[in-house]
């Protein structure tokens, strides 16, 4: 049941925080799992903490207060001896407080006996029992649900972990470490002994009981040491466990390569479970991963359900050192492990796969819904000040910006000393929980540079903008740039520093870079930098030979760069691969941008020029559509493409070592940008306007190119179903020209031909990704004549694939995010389909998640029920999983983007959860993120 609210839940401060009075050496801990109930004892040897952080405080603690949650304590015992409740201790729901705790030479044993029902536990949270398989997850406050104990990530301890259950129904049994025993003894019951030998705060703890089959290979690593890999999901499924397998050692490979940091347990497992909050999670030794992010092959996985278990895979193996042989000191700084990470897994993905296509994912993400977070009543410092619930702080900015943030180092420092600053940060704090702070120190301290100013990016929320204005003086061919930041936030908010690649480009390609003032070649005048100069006032340090990049770094309110040698037509390239986290106003024009797509060398300017481009076509449209009911598309828009879409229709090889264009660059910048980047750019989004323009231009498009698409569509014919780059490429390719070919003018593709083909082409798909892409576009379509074909694939497709789970979840969240005004009523039926599961997180996000995050003409209908709808569906999930309701609520947290009769019946529908206390309580999860919504529309709605 959701925790009861009576009383507002309190917020935790970092100001508050203090070092642990107490430690605990080593946890041994006895799980006796049952369905009706498991008992659980632990052994705890406690030590007071004397550290030099600690003694600043002063006063000796006597009393050891002990976290737990949602057990029955059976006893407790300190040195042997059992103590009782009131003159031993004292317990409440939240904690289990032992008095006068004694410490006879320096240590005391607590001992503590409890019983919990993890059958009840839909939180999933702590340990529960899920599709007949007991499993954990203590990321971040879970431990306490278990056992009293210090939960908190600054508390380290040695664990051994005995294991004892029924022989049949539970046949493997798993924890963190090296296996050290097991007794088989008894006939119908068997235990298992884990040791890890490595101190872990409560959060990295893991176990797993259940009837799992495992695939297992090997791994050398660097030194030579041989490490058992071993992935444990049920029978039906091991012939899904290859790709995550290869994607383990991959990862492994890539961590000695390029951090060189080698693995250090005997054996390092993964088990998939059904029933996961979060994707994964990197338990020492043993990650429990959702089944989402391992089970994989082409039959049942699309090529970026693919992607995402290699990156998953990797970001948790990553983990092993980056958050847990050193951890975080408190939950504040919980971007010094996840962001930190998240870069890691990027370039990863990066040097495995597309660079390209991996930094226009992460630049996606950040722009079109971290950026929103940044603007609503969520937004918070990647260090945050203070939490009420720290499951609401798994968020876009702790994880995506705090990636970018250590992006921005690495690009500061350069690639030598930022992989100098890691290897002193690893060796420096190996063992231990560290803050954000002695990341920055170990960076300051290997490379000399002095990041101080820096450190605001931590500290200041919001997304600073940064606008340049031009000024070109023909005649000497000088250009000057002078960059402007806007900061976010508070009035007393200040400087950051922002680096800045750039170039200049024109019809000819790159040109060089002059200065108007020869950088100074002696001892640096910035603090970045010993290479940089000051230059105007900005410091830049060249990153070719050939000097045609450079490197900015901003770091005050308004500064400027001059150039010199600037031939007429020129254009500035500027904030190339997305080099820091700011909206940008460069202020270009159509044709400029227009140069930019087609000549840029920089493959993500090229990019993000075509997308400009694109928004700015489709705004037009909107614009056009108060004169006419069929607006056309400007002869420039198609212009600026023109010469990409026909090298690609030129290629009759599409499998030859060098085609004159990337697939994955043509797909990126063929694809218009999506509704919710549309909504962003507007002061007031218009929903339904928004849709029909993008679907005009499209449609304009499709007819324009048509001949174009049905040729690069037959030149790439068949594809191989594996998982190779150059497949997933070209399947990426194909569905892109499908994209276009299926709205077509029917002269130029007569409807029965492309019900046929289209069918045709469904049932001849070579995998997943095929067949599934066909299905979403007939799916989405609003051509009459594809109606029954939607009716005919659906079918087809459950009843082809339903005992898969993962399948069926593609299939709910195809329907739920097809864009249609009576999609609320499509979407309440998908919810009394016999496959879909109230209680599994994944079956509510493929669902309910997809309409309300993807399906924006469905849920921001005119009548407010697409809000009434899910705020029902969040008051009721609270009831059982208080993690998933609060990150259900996103939508409403993106309230200020709608006009006013939008905002206020998201105001009512938001104020009907929090009215729910007076009778059935929200959790604290729940609370925090209503509340927070709730004050944010009121004084959006006092100030309108």
């Amino acid at each position: 049941m959701a925790d009861a609210t009576a009383q507002p839940p309190k917020a935790i401060h970092l100001s508050d925080y203090q070092p642990p009075a107490f430690e605990i050496k080593t946890t041994e801990l006895w799980f006796f799992l049952h369905e009706a109930d498991t008992r659980v004892r632990s052994k705890l040897t406690i030590e007071r903490n004397t550290s030099d952080e600690r003694q600043i405080f002063g006063q000796t603690e006597r009393h050891l207060v002990l976290n737990g949650e949602d057990m029955t304590l059976l006893s407790v015992a300190v040195n042997g001896r059992k103590i009782t409740e009131t003159s031993g201790y004292l317990i409440d729901d939240r904690t289990l407080t032992i008095l006068n705790l004694e410490l006879p030479d320096e240590q005391a044993v607590v001992e503590i006996e409890t019983l919990i029902q993890p059958q009840e536990n839909f939180s999933f949270e702590g340990l529960y029992r899920s599709s007949g398989k007991f499993c954990t997850q203590c990321e971040a406050e879970g431990f306490r649900k278990i056992t009293y104990f210090l939960d908190r990530p600054d508390v380290l301890s040695v664990f051994t972990v005995h294991i004892d259950a029924d022989r049949e129904k539970y046949p493997v049994l798993l924890s963190n470490g090296n296996r050290i025993k097991i007794d088989k003894s008894r006939s119908d019951r068997h235990t298992a002994s884990w040791h890890d030998p490595h101190p872990k705060p409560a959060y990295l703890f893991a176990l797993v009981a259940g009837d799992l089959s495992c695939i297992e290979d090997r791994f050398v690593t660097m030194s030579g040491r041989k490490v058992i890999l071993r992935i444990f999901v049920e029978e039906k499924d091991t012939d899904k466990c290859d790709h995550a397998m290869r994607s383990l050692k991959k990862a492994m490979e890539w961590d000695e390569k390029i951090y060189g940091r080698e693995y250090d347990l005997d054996i390092f497992m993964i088990v998939a479970v059904d029933d996961f909050n979060m994707g994964a999670m990197e338990n020492k030794g043993l990650n429990i991963f959702n089944t989402s992010c391992v089970l994989a092959n082409s039959d049942t996985t699309t090529d970026a359900e693919f992607e995402r278990v290699e990156a998953v895979v990797a970001h948790e193996y990553f983990h092993n050192w980056s958050g847990n042989r050193v951890t975080c000191r408190d939950w504040f700084q919980l971007s010094l492990k996840e962001g930190f990470t998240v870069f890691r897994d990027s370039e990863f993905s990066s040097d495995v796969g597309s660079r390209i296509a991996k930094r226009i994912e992460d630049a996606t993400i950040m722009r079109t819904l971290q950026f929103a977070e940044d603007a609503g009543p969520m937004s918070h410092q990647v260090q945050p000040d203070s939490f009420i619930e720290i499951s609401n702080f798994y968020t876009l900015t702790i994880y995506e910006k705090g990636a970018e943030i250590v992006r921005m180092i690495h690009t500061i420092l350069g690639a030598a000393s930022f992989r100098d600053g890691s290897d002193l940060y690893f060796d420096r704090h190996d063992g231990q929980a560290v803050t954000i702070e002695d990341f920055i120190a170990a960076m300051e301290d290997a490379s000399g540079i002095d990041l101080s100013q820096f450190k605001r990016w931590y500290k200041q929320a919001g997304t600073p903008k940064l606008t340049v204005r031009r000024d070109y003086d023909e005649a000497n061919q000088l250009l000057k740039l002078t960059f402007r930041q806007v900061l976010p936030g508070k009035p007393d908010a200040l400087p950051f520093v922002i680096p800045v690649r750039f170039g200049l480009v024109n019809a000819a390609g790159s040109v060089p870079l002059a200065y108007a003032e020869e950088p100074n070649d002696s001892e640096s005048q910035g603090e970045y930098s010993a290479e940089s100069s000051l230059t105007n006032s900005v410091n830049v340090t060249a990153l070719d030979n050939n000097r045609e990049e450079a490197l900015i770094l901003l770091d005050q309110c308004e500064q400027t760069l001059c150039l010199r040698n600037v031939p007429p037509g020129t254009v500035p390239s500027i904030l190339r691969g997305f080099s820091a986290p700011v909206a940008l106003n460069a202020n270009m024009r159509g044709d400029e941008l227009a140069l930019l797509t087609m000549h840029d060398t920089d493959d993500f300017n090229r990019w993000d020029a075509s997308q400009e481009l694109a928004s700015r076509e489709i705004e037009f449209i909107m614009s056009e559509y108060t004169k006419t009911p069929a607006p056309k598309v400007r002869p420039a828009f198609f212009d600026s493409l023109s010469s990409l879409i026909a090298s690609c229709a030129s290629v009759t090889d599409w499998f030859s070592e060098n085609l004159p264009v990337d697939p994955d660059l043509v797909v990126a910048i063929l694809m218009l940008p999506g509704e919710a980047i549309l909504h962003a750019r507007q002061k007031t989004a218009d929903i339904d306007l928004t849709f029909r323009a993008r679907e005009r231009v499209r449609k304009e498009l499709a007819d324009q190119f048509s001949a174009d698409w049905a040729q690069i569509y037959a030149s790439i014919k068949e594809v191989p179903a594996q998982y190779e780059s150059r497949n997933v490429q070209l399947r990426a390719l194909k569905q892109i020209c499908l994209h276009y070919l299926i709205v077509v003018n029917p002269t130029v593709f007569n409807a029965q031909n492309l019900t046929e083909k289209l069918k045709t082409a469904y049932h001849e798909a070579s995998n997943m990704t095929e067949a599934l892409g066909i299905v979403r576009e007939v799916c989405w379509s609003k051509r009459k004549e594809l109606q029954s074909l939607k009716d005919e694939l659906l079918a087809d497709f459950y009843q082809k694939w339903q005992s898969e789970a993962l399948v069926v979840n593609n299939w709910f969240s195809t329907q739920a995010s097809a864009p249609s005004i009576d999609a609320l009523s499509n979407v309440k039926n998908l919810l009394k389909h016999p496959a879909y599961d109230k209680n599994n997180p994944n079956k509510i996000r493929s669902v309910i998640g997809a309409f309300s995050n993807r399906n924006h003409i469905g849920f921001h209908q005119a009548s407010g029920e697409g809000y009434r709808f899910l705020a029902e569906q969040i008051r009721n999930i609270d009831q059982r999983n208080p993690q998933i309701a609060s990150r259900l609520m996103t939508p409403f947290t993106k309230f200020a983007r709608y006009d006013e009769k939008r905002q206020a019946k998201m105001l009512a529908a938001v104020k009907d959860l929090m009215s729910e206390a007076n009778d059935s309580a929200i959790s604290k999860d729940l609370y925090e993120v209503v509340s927070k919504t709730i004050a944010a529309m009121e004084n959006r709605v006092k100030a309108q």
